[in-house]
Order: structure tokens, then C-alpha cells, then sequence
């Protein structure tokens, strides 16, 4: 069994048909078909097309002959997209099946020649000769090679624009990265990990990544520059993989027109919702958008946009990876699924409403339909505006990492020894303590300017009395030490330490 490989796994016949009528070729090649319970889709005198039931390695195949001159080219082809690229075989193996059968089918139908020949020529006087030109797979089968992938053609117009600038902003990204590095390391010297992480960081946010502050305060292009930004080259490639499927499929449906317009705007509301679930940190890469692609890959196949045997195999193949890729965003580490969510929803209520057809005497206008488009998607806009508040969550963290390192520092005096001088022991309080605490109180009050989560605020709550009971215990501390050189705690230095402990064992918890 031979595996065929490639972006598109296929397997091509060039069968030459000599003395061999083109038209009792088609009459075998059917009737082979329909014996093997394929389901026949078209047929004409230009040929016919077929699909196999639904398998696990490939969702489906689409089975075609086409006649030209003295060749019939029969070809399996693989509907859905294709993990690893290849075809586990099948499509070797539906053309084994199909040959086997043709010839026992010729068999037993050469004595019955031209009533066959009678029904078959009254049947496709009634089908669609140019039905080739507007299949499911008509613009894939017109990839000759990759290079055709990244060239706009007829049906085929603004994905492969939107590929290229995807890789053209990543190469982008990667050259101002090395200069910037180079020019940083020249500029700082000896400069830490954590100062390269913090100047990486700044440059991926003025590249445009999404973020739910920066957005928030009013820097929305944002959620469309993010769309165009990735994090590695696997993450670029297989992002375009899926796009350019998804291009082949659906663009030459949809028209360059709208289908540039839920493919931004899917990015666009997934990037939205991304926000609402993530109060820190940064958003990038097309996966929103191209998840929209997919919805509206679904409401088209819904809507009966495509052929209905077609329709089966590609809802069926569409929907198993659109689940795939929302399993692996709910387990994977570092996927954006609410992004993922977001998109595929909005990319099928914006294709609905451009699309669907709700009776043959109401013509909706095209202008009236991306009104209503737009309008629900200001509305969504404004409400995941209105209704996120902006979360210091970042700049608490910070607070938080030096709180506790001035905390740290009293660990210094809870064990002073008894020997050790009055003066010592009164400067290390004040080193070790009271001035670590007092800085703690300004720190509380920078916390109490941000606005937290619930969980955040519940526990700035508990930091604000650890360091009001800290403050008070390193005072009254200094005061007994300053008072009795012998180091005993009066009983309300003790019972402030022991409250410090306290609010310290609950915080832990």
C-alpha cells in the first residue's frame, strides 16, 4: 500500500482509453462506485465525482474521474485537513478498490451495452457540464506546486496576501529582535537574564501583541496587529497550514470581500474574549481568526453552500478538527482557547449573516448585511469594553515580590542573641526592621491605588494588616531593647509578634 504525501494527499491515474468509448467508461466507473456504497455526487459527460464513507485516518475521501481527450485521470483525494500530510493509504487503497471493481462490473454489463448507454445519456442531459469548475476541492486542484500558495489567484485572492504578510511581520520581528539584542548587549554590558526578558518583553508589546490593559486604555489597533504576530516558526507554520486549507475551501465561496471581513473580525472578537479571561500577560498569533475561518467553513456546509454528498464529508472532516484543536487549547500549555472559542463563534454568526438565504422573494442587500454585522459586533465591543475592568494585576505583583522582600528581612532580628551590645541590637532593629516595615507601608498604599481582582484584593487585604501588626511589633521591639539591655519583651511586644505570626500563618494558607 503506497502513502501519499504532500499539503493535499492524493493519487492520480492517467488511464488511456484507446478504442474504449469515454461514455461507457463513465457508465462503468458509476455503477463500480455505487456497488463499493460510495456516495456518487456528480456526473456528466465530463466525468463524475464520488465520496467515501467517513474513516478515521483521512474523515473522507473525494473520488473523481475526469475525461480528457483520450485519458480518463482518476484521482482519490483527501477531503479534510490532513495531520502529518499524508493519507495513511487510503487513497491507494480507494483506487485498488475501484479498478477491481471496474472490471467486474465491465464483465457483466457488456451484454447490456446500449440500454445502459440510452439511460446514461438521458440522465446527464439534465446535469451541470462546468459542475468541475465549482466543486469543493475546484481551487485546490488547481495547486500545481507550493509556490502557487503565495501567488492571489481567481477564487483564491486574500489568503495568500494574508500568508504573506503573517511571515512577513514573523522575519520582521526576528530581524529588529537580533539588532535589538545586539545594540542592548553592546549598550548594557554585563546586563542580567531578567533584564533581557524585560526589554524582549517591551519590544513584543510596541510590535502590537495583545494585552488587556494596553487595550483597555484605549490602544485597540492592538487586537488586529496581534492577529499577525507569532511566537516560533512552528507556530507560524501551522497556523498558515490551516489557513491556506481554509482559503481553498471557503474563499472561492465567500468572495475576497467577506471573507477578509470575518477573518479580521473573528480575530478581532476572539482577541475580545481573550481579554475578558486573561487579566495578564500577552495575547498573539492568527489562531482567533482562523478558528472564525472554520465557523464560517461550518455555517457555509450549513447553509448549503456546497453540494450535499459534499456537505457530509466536510462537515463531518471540519468538525472533528475544530474539536481537535479546542481539546488541545483546554489541555495545551500557553493556548489562547478563549481566543479560539471567540473566533470560531463569531466567524459563523458573521457568515450566517452574510450568507444565509431566508426565502427567495426577501433579497437582503449585501450593504444591509454587513450593517447588521458590524453593528452587532460594536455592540459586543462596547460591552467587553464597558464591562472589563482594568486590573493592576502585573503592577501588584511587583509590590507583592518587594513587600516580601522587606518582610524577609526581619528574619534577621527574631533571633538576636542576648550577648551581642545594646547599641547593635538597636541599630540591627532599625536596619533589619523598622526601616524594611516602614517602606511595607508605602507599599501598601501603592497596592491600595490598583484595582484587583477579587483574589488578589482579598489577600491585600491580609498584607495590609501584616504590615500594620509588623510595623507596631518592630517599634515596640526597640523600645524594650532601648528600655532593658537584658533583651526581655514586655507582654505587649510579645502579643504583637505572636499577631504577626498569626496573620502570617493565615496568609500562608
Amino acid at each position: 500500500m503506497s502513502i501519499s504525501w504532500g499539503y493535499s494527499p492524493k493519487i492520480e491515474k492517467f488511464i488511456p482509453l484507446a478504442d474504449f468509448p469515454a461514455d461507457k467508461y463513465l457508465i462503468v466507473a458509476k455503477q463500480a462506485i455505487e456497488n463499493l456504497g460510495w456516495s456518487l455526487s456528480h456526473v456528466s459527460e465530463n466525468g463524475l465525482i464520488a465520496y467515501t464513507p467517513i474513516s478515521f485516518q483521512s474523515y473522507s475521501e473525494e473520488v473523481s474521474i475526469r475525461i480528457h481527450g483520450n485519458f480518463a485521470v482518476v484521482k482519490s483525494e483527501c477531503v479534510g485537513l490532513q495531520m502529518w500530510f499524508n493519507d495513511y493509504g487510503k487513497n491507494d487503497l480507494n483506487l485498488e478498490k475501484f479498478f477491481h471493481e471496474f472490471e467486474y462490473v465491465e464483465f457483466h454489463l457488456k451484454d447490456v451495452w446500449e440500454e445502459s448507454l440510452s439511460k446514461f445519456q438521458q440522465f446527464i442531459s439534465t446535469q451541470d457540464d462546468y459542475y468541475f469548475e465549482k466543486g469543493p476541492l475546484a481551487t485546490k486542484n488547481k495547486v500545481k506546486n507550493v509556490f502557487f500558495l503565495f501567488f492571489p489567484q481567481k477564487g483564491y485572492a486574500v489568503t495568500p496576501i494574508i500568508v504573506l504578510l503573517n511571515t512577513l511581520y514573523y522575519l520582521s520581528i526576528i530581524f529588529f529582535s537580533v539588532v535589538f539584542i545586539a545594540h542592548f548587549s553592546l549598550k548594557t554590558g554585563n546586563a542580567s537574564q531578567d533584564d533581557y526578558i524585560e526589554e524582549i518583553k517591551q519590544l513584543s508589546l510596541n510590535f502590537g501583541v495583545n494585552q488587556r490593559n494596553l487595550v483597555l486604555d484605549g490602544q485597540y489597533w492592538r487586537l488586529i496587529t496581534y492577529q499577525f504576530i507569532h511566537g516560533s516558526v512552528s507556530h507560524l507554520f501551522f497556523n498558515m497550514y490551516a489557513l491556506v486549507y481554509l482559503g481553498l475551501m471557503i474563499e472561492n465561496k465567500l468572495g475576497w470581500k467577506k471573507c477578509l471581513f470575518i477573518y479580521l473580525m473573528s480575530g478581532v472578537c476572539g482577541g475580545l474574549v481573550s481579554l475578558i479571561f486573561h487579566q495578564e500577560g500577552v495575547m498573539m498569533g492568527a489562531s482567533g481568526a482562523i478558528m472564525g475561518l472554520y465557523g464560517a467553513f461550518i455555517a457555509l456546509l450549513v447553509n448549503k453552500s456546497f453540494e450535499r454528498r459534499a456537505t457530509q464529508a466536510l462537515l463531518v472532516s471540519t468538525l472533528i478538527v475544530s474539536l481537535l484543536v479546542l481539546i488541545n487549547g483546554a489541555f495545551g500549555k500557553r493556548v489562547d482557547n478563549a481566543a479560539h472559542i471567540g473566533g470560531f463563534v463569531s466567524g459563523f454568526i458573521f457568515t450566517y449573516l452574510l450568507n444565509y438565504k431566508w426565502d427567495k422573494t426577501f433579497e437582503v442587500k449585501t450593504w444591509a448585511r454587513y450593517a447588521v454585522s458590524v453593528l452587532l459586533f460594536l455592540m459586543f465591543f462596547s460591552g467587553v469594553l464597558h464591562f472589563s475592568p482594568k486590573y493592576g494585576t502585573e503592577e501588584y505583583r511587583k509590590l507583592k515580590d518587594t513587600f516580601n522582600g522587606n518582610l524577609g528581612s526581619l528574619n534577621g532580628i527574631m533571633n538576636l542573641k542576648i550577648s551581642l551590645p545594646k547599641d547593635v541590637k538597636l541599630a540591627s532593629i532599625k536596619e533589619d526592621g523598622i526601616i524594611p516595615m516602614e517602606r511595607n507601608l508605602a507599599v501598601i498604599k501603592q497596592m491600595q491605588a490598583l484595582n484587583l481582582k477579587p483574589e488578589d484584593a482579598k489577600e491585600r487585604t491580609e498584607k495590609i494588616k501584616l504590615s500594620k501588626a509588623s510595623h507596631r511589633a518592630v517599634l515596640l521591639m526597640y523600645r524594650d531593647i532601648k528600655a532593658d539591655s537584658t533583651y526581655r519583651y514586655s507582654k505587649e511586644t510579645s502579643t504583637a509578634l505572636a499577631k504577626v505570626f498569626e496573620i502570617l500563618y493565615k496568609v500562608k494558607e
